[in-house]
């Protein structure tokens, strides 16, 4: 392609921060409708959860075929109808009457992200970076993921304590309806060129990672970012209303995380493109734990809230970038979608278990107590086998990366 016609990337990177804004914004604020409807639809904590936690099997089984088919017939398609899907989804959840049609929307959010998401935008974020910049860029987009966060949760608070819930449905219809013209943009990454390498079947791709002892490490310490995440998204404006706080400190907090978190994902760009990004993740891991425990080990107040927000925004949503650039530096962008799918399958399995393990404790024991500490645990655990086998071996047994596609 002559020099004269090639595209813009700008548009593509504006596009790709826009939708992942929206899509994981509204994600991250579900956990605020949990409290008026399950009071509306008579539904217990472990339902709603429940319920959540399909949103989170459907997202990581889908993701792995989606990438797979956005990787061989072009991105756009499948964002365009990840966007649509999302319309509908929250139309169903704004219409809801019981746990099915609960759970019925929850699934379809599940297929909407897996299309709008964090892997598929961030593998046209990829493509569309140059591999000098590729680190530094991808956290300036990841950082993206949470200034929906920070307008939403505020605004969809307010909204919930003025009127019923289900206007806060149709907000998220809204938003999600303003995800389209995003996908379609940041689909122009389709019409960029890319290295002449030889493709890759996606059998082959996944068997090649799966053999790698780097990318099964990531994808299995990939869990505890899942559980840890969506267990505060999900529980934390429960956690807060159980403690007699204002319902307005959950939403204030959940903005703080997403504000925070923009200088987390942009301060995770720069040190990923300076340093291990295995031993970035690993600290990652033990730094949340870390938070988690002095948060949950005190009583909740205002203050300590606000500070735990600003802490856990700091290591929020960092991950992507890293994560995102680590497995394009070990594998190219050719088959990132996949891949990046293939270890969202893992990260979702602790978030089912974040979100309704959570919530089984509640019912059962009527506090977080027993929920909090094993998180804790498991991200202590996935911090040390991250930093540890993670990163090269002392020999370079086959491990160096294949050339960047695109």
């Amino acid at each position: 392609m002559p020099p004269t016609v090639r595209l813009n990337p700008l548009p593509i990177l504006i596009g790709a921060s826009v939708m992942m804004s929206l899509a994981m914004g509204m994600r991250q604020c579900l956990g605020l409708f949990l409290p008026p409807m399950s009071r509306a639809l008579e539904l217990s904590a472990s339902d709603f959860t429940f319920a959540i936690a399909v949103q989170n099997i459907v997202w990581g089984l889908a993701q792995a075929p989606l990438g797979a088919v956005a990787d061989r017939w072009g991105l756009r398609p499948v964002m365009v109808l990840g966007a649509v899907v999302y319309v509908a989804a929250m139309a169903v959840m704004a219409a809801a009457t019981g746990l099915a049609t609960l759970i019925l929307a929850q699934a379809l959010i599940g297929v909407g992200i897996a299309c709008t998401g964090s892997s598929l935008a961030m593998t046209a974020t990829a493509r569309a970076a140059s591999p000098e910049r590729r680190s530094v860029v991808l956290g300036i987009v990841g950082a993206f993921s949470s200034v929906g966060t920070l307008v939403i949760a505020p605004a969809l608070q307010a909204l919930l304590g003025l009127w019923d819930w289900r206007w806060g449905g149709v907000l998220f219809v809204l938003l999600a309806a303003a995800m389209l013209p995003a996908a379609l943009i940041t689909g122009r990454v389709d019409r960029l060129p890319q290295a002449p390498l030889p493709r890759v079947s996606t059998r082959a791709a996944i068997g090649e990672a799966l053999g790698n002892r780097r990318f099964v490490v990531l994808c299995a310490t990939h869990f505890v970012c899942g559980l840890q995440l969506i267990f505060i998204n999900t529980h934390l404006p429960n956690y807060l209303a159980l403690c007699g706080q204002d319902p307005m400190l959950s939403a204030t907090a959940l903005a703080i995380i997403g504000g925070v978190n923009i200088a987390g994902c942009l301060l995770a760009g720069w040190l990923g493109q300076h340093y291990a990004k295995n031993v970035l993740l690993g600290l990652t891991y033990l730094c949340r734990s870390f938070v988690l425990t002095a948060y949950f080990f005190l009583p909740p107040t205002p203050t300590t809230t606000i500070v735990f927000a600003v802490a856990m925004g700091m290591l929020w949503l960092g991950v992507i970038p890293l994560v995102s650039g680590y497995v394009a530096e070990l594998f190219g962008t050719r088959n990132l979608a996949t891949l990046l799918g293939v270890s969202f399958v893992i990260h979702q399995m602790g978030s089912v278990i974040g979100a309704w393990g959570g919530g089984v404790i509640f019912d059962v024991f009527g506090d977080y107590d027993l929920a909090w500490r094993v998180g804790v645990l498991i991200g202590f655990a996935a911090g040390i086998v991250q930093i540890l086998f993670g990163g090269p071996g002392r020999t370079n047994a086959g491990a160096r990366p294949l050339p960047a596609a695109g």
